[in-house]
C-alpha cells in the first residue's frame, strides 16, 4: 500500500525576508491577514478583527479609498502640469533669445554693458 502525505498549509516554504523595507512590510502585512483569517474561519477572532474586516468591506470605506486614488491622480496630473509650465517658460526664453540673434541684436555685449 503507498502512503500519501497530504501537505498541510503549515508546510508551506518560508519566503526570504525582503530586502527593502517596503517589502518587509509587505510581507508582515501578508502575515498578520492569515492569521487573522485563520482566527476569523476557526471562529476565535476577536471582536476588533471582526469590525475591522467589516469596516474594510463597507460602501464608506470603498468610497474613500476611490476619493484617495482620484486625489492621487489630481495631485500627479498637478505635478505634471507644473513641470510642463516650466518646459513651455524655457522654450519662450530660448524662442525670444533667437529672435534677437535674428535681428542683429548681439546678446553677449548686452550682457557685458550692464
Amino acid at each position: 500500500m503507498v502512503k500519501t502525505t497530504r501537505s498541510k498549509p503549515e508546510d508551506k516554504r518560508k519566503s526570504p525576508p525582503a530586502t527593502t523595507v517596503e517589502g518587509r512590510e509587505n510581507q508582515m502585512i501578508s502575515l498578520a491577514m492569515e492569521q487573522s483569517e485563520k482566527r476569523l474561519r476557526a471562529g476565535t477572532a476577536s471582536s476588533q478583527e471582526i469590525v475591522h474586516w467589516l469596516k474594510q468591506g463597507s460602501l464608506n470605506n470603498r468610497v474613500e479609498r476611490d476619493i484617495l486614488e482620484k486625489q492621487k491622480d489630481l495631485l500627479t496630473a498637478k505635478t505634471d502640469a507644473i513641470r510642463q509650465s516650466k518646459r513651455v517658460d524655457e522654450l519662450y526664453a530660448e524662442a525670444i533669445a533667437a529672435m534677437k540673434r535674428y535681428a542683429g541684436e548681439d546678446l553677449d555685449r548686452e550682457n557685458y554693458e550692464d
